[in-house]
């Protein structure tokens, strides 16, 4: 690849010293050392010198530093359950209501969210005092839950099953979910003894819809259940998750059991106090609000209130929001006042101090270190720590990542508290770190810049650069002003915005160094970072852009190229190419027809920054198509016979992949017949219909209705890793092939439409995937996971493990080894 390199080159590196704090002097140390885990919902609990997380799925970790987890659990095994012993006879009481192989949660997946403490009043069924308590969740749908307890003498476990304490889900009369055989009236929980027993004056009729079933848009759902001690020594369990809010409950220390309120109330500020659940102190009207988590700080007065906003997915947009009351059960308000329990259905982003969302710190061309840069998907579920021996704050919490699908782990991140009493949670994860003394003249410089907004969304909050002068003035992607109060106090004046946080010394894992950083909140509760830069000449960053750019295997191209437009720091990159028949200077190819020659030409990149200039080029080798091959095809002509003859006959199935029942009937179809499903059922392909990386699906479609996530081709190698075609998608409703791999979205800008047959088909090519609507190509990419590595994969249509069956017809399935041309699927689409 030629190279053509001009301007001058000058080093910016500071020299190393042992004492970093002096102006001028950057002592890097040892790089930190982390090993991690996945462990969703993550609480924290320090036992000794040893912190562990507890978390859903019966998953747990520790650690002696907060950097390196090892996990010693072995999830849903029974017996030998290393939490419980025998997991099925121990929590049986739990599952007697929720859980294990019931409704949605069949299979398993049913045990969600513990929170374990220390508590030395419990008294023990030999009389002695003192247990660890974990207080865990069973579920079998988004609102038949279960919070109960179990006890042990070691923090490891196992725990002995005490008590089931809170239900929810249940309705007025005899009814029953989908698969299952559980009766869900409220007499079929805790609340009939607790009237017996005096405890309750009765059922609460708002506790009903007028047709009997559970109110959950006031009421909540039992789960992720929060103990903490308040100032007093009282102890509290907060609990609840998504539309009905988040309730308190205070417990009886010696039980473990709630004091329920036994009548029905409002407090003082107006908030529902309800005879069984508690009360209300967050949330509400259907909209999102889970895993709650509460902290005293001694050293504020305030009781802090975490909650997350959003869905849990890679794309669901989870947020992590505090608010704070000088009471254990409220009001907890924002910086704007606002109170956690919502007054109406209204939009709840603006409520909350937001501490984080998705985010990215981007990393362009010519940057230190590798990848994409650093950034979070959906961080949530957080528990908090507040280390009595040192005073310092850690926010403990799961997240995925830009680009990794629903592949997640565990975070930590130090807090800290600014002027107003408010927590700002540092941008990089806790590498050892403590808040020092910073030098105002070492803050000057360049940053990526982070702003988190409000938003409860899929948008990804990418980094702007900004200059703090030393004037100063702000400068660069946003305008303002900022300065340092007292050792390392940070107050940044944004677009008329103030923000009020910390100045700190951090590792970028990205770069791998010590950088300067700042976290801050404004009033509005929008949080800010911001992570130094190195300052380069213009010249050297134009040479470290040139050694970095790289457009991947240029020999072999079958897909459109992605050309960036922006090196490091803002250099500019532009494009020329030699022949735009072969490709043009956005990228775009044109693949020679199936039995021609390849052809190639020079795209060639120009790099600008000041008076700074390089170009590199590229030879780029464009492949012709190859005619894909035929192995399956599925006529659905009064059966399910695979007419090409290499696969065996597809069995019907229920509203499942592996459930049982389920009726396909055969009607008029585009060619013949179609087979007809009714809403409530699928068809089993047989496994292993898909064995490579290169692949392409034909079908025609004619939806009766169209539902969020509803499937009609699925295919999977496991519950993780799946392909999916969706009349209509999780953005925006749109018609796109899904994968749960690596969390893939292939778009095509539209929503077929119900009532009319639609030709749909997507072809596979080594990462490059190409989606096409009435044999016009809508969506093309790459990097698209390869699923299918196995001789057994699952495949189905209609139907999958989670999601509402298809309802409509289905016509003329033809799976294909290899990629379609354009021109084989447009003759399909006739």
């Amino acid at each position: 690849m030629p190279v053509n390199v001009s301007g001058n080159s000058e080093s910016s590196q500071s020299p190393p010293s042992e004492n970093s704090n002096k102006p001028h002097l950057d002592y890097q140390g040892e790089a930190p050392m982390f090993q991690n885990v996945s462990v969703h919902d993550p609480s924290i609990v320090k036992d000794g010198d040893t912190y562990y997380v507890f978390g859903s799925h019966i998953e747990a970790a520790k650690s002696t530093d907060l950097m390196s987890w090892t996990k010693f659990t072995n999830a849903y095994t029974t017996p030998g359950n290393v939490i419980y012993g025998d997991l099925s006879k121990n929590l049986a009481g739990s599952f007697a209501w929720a859980g294990e192989n019931d409704s949605d949660s069949k299979g398993g997946f049913a045990v969600w969210a513990p929170d374990v403490f220390w508590n030395k009043d419990y008294i023990n069924e030999d009389g002695t005092k003192g247990a660890y308590m974990i207080y865990y969740s069973a579920s079998s749908t988004y609102i038949r839950s279960a919070i109960g307890f179990a006890v042990s003498q070691n923090i490891e476990g196992p725990y002995t099953y005490a008590d089931t304490v809170v239900y929810s889900g249940f309705t007025r009369d005899t009814a029953y979910d989908n698969n299952s055989v559980i009766d869900k009236k409220w007499t079929n929980t805790n609340i009939q003894k607790l009237i017996d027993n005096g405890g309750l004056t009765g059922p609460n009729s708002n506790w009903f819809n007028s047709n009997g079933s559970y109110n959950n848009q006031t009421f909540p759902n039992a789960i992720d259940a929060n103990l903490f001690y308040d100032k007093d020594g009282k102890l509290w369990m907060t609990y609840g998750s998504w539309s009905g809010g988040i309730f308190i409950l205070e417990i009886d220390k010696m039980t473990g059991k709630p004091i329920y309120p036994g009548m029905d109330g409002t407090t003082a500020d107006g908030r529902l106090i309800d005879r069984y659940f508690g009360t209300k102190i967050s949330g509400g009207f259907y909209k999102s609000g889970e895993g709650p988590y509460v902290i005293y700080d001694k050293t504020t007065g305030y009781y802090y209130l975490f909650v997350t906003y959003g869905w849990l997915g890679a794309d669901g947009g989870y947020n992590m929001r505090v608010f704070r009351s000088t009471n254990p059960d409220g009001p907890y308000l924002d910086a704007m006042d606002q109170n956690a329990v919502l007054p109406g259905n209204v939009d709840h982003s603006p409520y909350g101090n937001k501490l984080m969302g998705n985010f990215l710190f981007d990393r362009k061309v010519g940057d230190p270190g590798t990848g994409i840069g650093y950034g979070y998907l959906s961080p949530g579920h957080n528990s908090a720590f507040i280390e009595p021996e040192t005073g310092r704050r850690f926010l403990v919490f799961h997240t995925r990542f830009p680009q990794t699908g629903e592949f997640h782990e565990v975070r930590v991140h130090q807090m800290f508290m600014n002027s107003e009493g408010w927590p700002v949670v540092a941008p990089y994860r806790y590498a050892g770190e403590t808040l020092e003394k910073v030098n105002r003249v070492d803050l000057v410089g360049l940053y990526k810049f982070i702003n988190h907004g409000k938003d409860t969304s899929a948008n990804i909050h990418k980094s702007v650069f900004i200059r703090l002068e030393q004037d100063g003035i702000i400068s660069g992607g946003v305008n303002g002003t900022w300065e340092k109060a007292g050792h390392n106090q940070a107050l940044l004046t944004v677009d008329g915005v103030t923000y009020n946080g910390v100045f700190l010394r951090q590792w970028d894992p990205v770069s791998e160094r010590y950088v300067l950083t700042f976290t801050a909140v404004s009033k509005d509760g929008v949080s800010v970072w911001g992570s130094k830069q190195l300052d380069k000449p213009d010249a050297e960053i134009v040479a470290d852009i040139v050694n970095d750019l790289d457009l991947g295997d240029t020999d072999n191209v079958i897909a459109n190229l992605t050309l960036p437009t922006e090196g490091a720091q803002q250099a500019v990159i532009t494009w020329t190419t030699s022949d735009p028949n072969v490709v043009t200077e956005t990228g775009v190819i044109s693949r020679p027809a199936a039995g021609s020659e390849k052809v190639t030409a020079v795209l060639t990149a120009t790099i600008t920054k000041g008076d700074a200039t390089a170009t590199k080029s590229f030879t780029i080798t464009v492949l012709p198509y190859k005619n894909a091959g035929l192995t399956a095809h599925y006529a659905f002509e009064d059966n399910l016979n695979d007419t090409a003859g290499n696969f065996g006959t597809g069995t019907v199935t229920g509203d499942r992949i592996n459930n049982e029942g389920g009726t396909i009937t055969y009607s008029d179809g585009k060619s013949g017949k179609a087979a007809a499903f009714d809403g409530a059922s699928g068809v089993r392909l047989p496994n292993g219909l898909i064995t490579s990386n290169s692949y392409s699906v034909s079908l025609w479609v004619k939806p009766e209705q169209l539902t969020m996530f509803t499937t009609t081709f699925f295919g999977a190698r496991d519950s993780n890793n799946w392909v999916s075609l969706v009349p209509s998608g999780p953005v925006g409703g749109q018609t796109m092939v899904w994968s749960g791999s690596a969390w893939y979205d292939a778009v095509t800008g539209m929503t077929i439409k119900t009532g009319e047959w639609t030709h749909l088909a997507f072809s596979v090519d080594n990462g490059t995937i190409i989606v096409y609507v009435n044999g016009e190509q809508k969506f093309t990419g790459t990097n698209f996971p390869n699923v299918f590595t196995t001789v057994d994969s699952n495949f189905s249509l209609a139907v999958n493990w989670w999601d509402t069956p298809f309802k409509g017809l289905i016509d003329e399935l033809r799976v294909y080894e290899g990629a379609l041309t354009p021109a084989q699927v447009a003759e399909l689409a006739q």
